[in-house]
């Protein structure tokens, strides 16, 4: 049983692991647990698996802000109506083993799991541990970390094995996904995304910046969940043949475009930097600033692995001047993308499997 959600980031890692699984165990039933409205029930349910699909059910999810909300004190009954959902679903599904990589909707899977003695897997991606983390170790027999760094934070449960990355799509699959977007010409492809939810700030940057770019690259740009351009910004848009947008397509189909970019324009949650490594890409990284974000981008920035721009010092034409430099400087893009390939350990979605299989064999 896999759990998260609320963003696609603790998702797609996720999915990799469970493709991972299916091909050595073809008999092995899978179960994602995530929101109601989050983007993880689309990725679940586009996502194709050999065999049986991955089933998808749905548990209240309630945040806990570090910070006086009056949304806290409606979200503690959905963490309780949570918990109990929970423990009827485990009693129902007995699973042999919960995992989970992050998100407040894992939080009282994860404690229900520990009280009916079901083992959990518990994945640490980000630099930073977050709250839901950080709760749900306490229940964990193992905790897998992205970073050496993590293993400070988690003690001797702690197994450092990278971020589990999904496999490259097929040179087949990415002409498709080429053609289906109308992505063809000479122009080199530049891919900008603010994750599963969107992020506003490189979306505006993006729209104002989008008939400058569009004249030297072809620019596919992932808006978000919820977060398409206005009625009368798409008719200018429309007039740009070498700019297209979705608010959110398949994780496979993402992928694929990714791993076929020349240069990707990315926040920095820890599933798409995994991408990134996995199929050595350079990347312009815009972190959400005084966040977690902040501390992957200093990673990356520290290695040479990414250029890293702060959006607090944005404005659309220093955006499009970024990548319009770095699309015209292919020796920078070759040494980040020369850099991006070693910042992480590259078999961790092996390493998580076997994991999961060890604590179901217990």
């Amino acid at each position: 049983m896999f759990s998260g959600g609320g963003t696609g980031g603790s998702v797609t890692p996720l999915l990799a692991v469970a493709k991972e699984l299916r091909e050595n165990i073809k008999e092995i039933d899978l179960l994602f647990v995530g929101t109601k409205n989050g983007p993880e029930k689309k990725l679940v349910s586009t996502f194709h698996l050999p065999g049986t699909p991955v089933r998808f059910r749905i548990i209240k999810a309630g945040k806990w802000r570090r910070y006086f909300s009056w949304r806290n004190f409606f979200d503690i009954f959905q963490i309780i109506i949570a918990f109990f959902q929970s423990c009827i679903l485990l009693i129902k599904e007995k699973p042999d083993v919960v995992v989970s990589a992050g998100g407040f909707v894992s939080v009282p899977l994860a404690w229900a799991a520990f009280f009916q003695k079901i083992p959990v897997l518990v994945h640490q991606q980000d630099v930073r541990p977050g709250l839901a983390n950080r709760l749900m170790a306490k229940t964990a027999q193992v905790i897998s970390t992205t970073f050496a760094k993590s293993l400070n934070d988690y003690g001797s449960r702690a197994q450092w094995i990278g971020n589990p990355a999904p496999q490259k799509p097929a040179d087949s699959y990415i002409k498709q996904v080429r053609k289906q977007y109308e992505l063809v010409g000479e122009k080199p492809l530049v891919i900008i995304t603010g994750g599963g939810t969107g992020a506003a700030v490189i979306n505006q940057l993006t729209w104002e910046g989008a008939e400058r770019l569009s004249q030297v690259a072809q620019v596919f740009h992932l808006t978000g969940a919820g977060k398409a351009p206005s009625i009368a910004r798409r008719e200018k848009l429309a007039a740009l043949y070498d700019y297209k947008w979705r608010e959110i397509i398949s994780s496979e189909e993402m992928l694929a475009l990714i791993a076929d970019a020349n240069l990707v324009v990315s926040r920095c949650g820890l599933a798409t930097l995994t991408e990134l490594c996995a199929f050595n890409k350079s990347a312009i990284l815009i972190p959400m600033p005084n966040s977690h974000q902040e501390d992957n981008a200093a990673v990356f920035s520290k290695k040479e692995a990414a250029l890293v721009l702060d959006q607090e010092k944005l404005d659309s034409y220093k955006f499009s001047e970024s990548i319009i430099n770095l699309l015209n400087n292919d020796a920078r893009r070759e040494a980040l993308s020369y850099n991006i390939e070693k910042v992480m350990k590259k078999d961790a979605r092996e390493r998580m499997a076997q994991l999961i299989l060890q604590l179901a064999n217990k």
